[in-house]
């Protein structure tokens, strides 16, 4: 059974995207109060045996990191991911949210969109979601840093991955990155391009 680790998922209960289904999920988290499998600093994710995970899902936790650690994280997942394995990232994009502020002439205290969890301001993708900074009193909620497509592709790259297919949805960068290219099962599973 392949396996999938889910890198600051926080909540195991929490659903990974349809093309994980039967796989073995193992959660990775910083907090021992999650409950996860394995509780490790993904910094450190270099000192952990090479080659174990078939695939890392990391949605919202890599802008938690300072800038300067990002090389450091996006490394470690090249170190324990099998070499045929993927990295499958969502972080917010910092340019979508420049350009609302422009165009719809919002400031940082004002309401970006709704999310099923309530409003989110622009300074809650920008800084961390506040509300659950506060109630939480968890420093490491707040993002740290923030990406375009740009910086992320060019991140992944300096780290190993090639190739590496992105996409954006509102606020959000996705990307698949992989350490050699992937197979036609692969690519299908995956809805990614047939070809290059």
């Amino acid at each position: 059974m392949p396996k999938v680790l889910n890198v600051g998922g926080n909540d195991k209960s929490i659903p990974l995207p349809g093309f994980y289904e039967g796989w073995d999920h193992v959660m990775l988290d910083i907090d021992p109060s999650t409950n996860a499998d394995v509780i490790c600093d993904a910094r450190d994710l270099g000192t952990r045996p090479a080659a174990e995970f078939d695939s890392i899902h990391c949605s919202h936790n890599l802008e938690h990191y300072f800038a300067h650690d990002v090389r450091r994280v996006l490394t470690g997942f090249a170190h324990v991911l099998v070499p045929e394995g993927f990295v499958f990232l969502r972080v917010p994009d910092i340019a979508q949210v420049a350009r609302a502020m422009a165009t719809r002439n919002l400031d940082i205290d004002d309401v970006l969109y709704v999310s099923p969890a309530g409003p989110i301001l622009v300074k809650d993708v920008i800084y961390g979601w506040g509300a659950k900074i506060e109630a939480s009193g968890v420093d490491f909620f707040a993002h740290k840093t923030g990406f375009t497509i740009k910086s992320l592709s060019g991140a992944l790259a300096v780290a190993g991955f090639s190739p590496v297919y992105m996409g954006v949805t509102d606020y959000e960068i996705q990307a698949f990155a992989f350490k050699q290219p992937p197979d036609a099962a692969a690519r299908a599973r995956l809805g990614l391009p047939a070809t290059d």
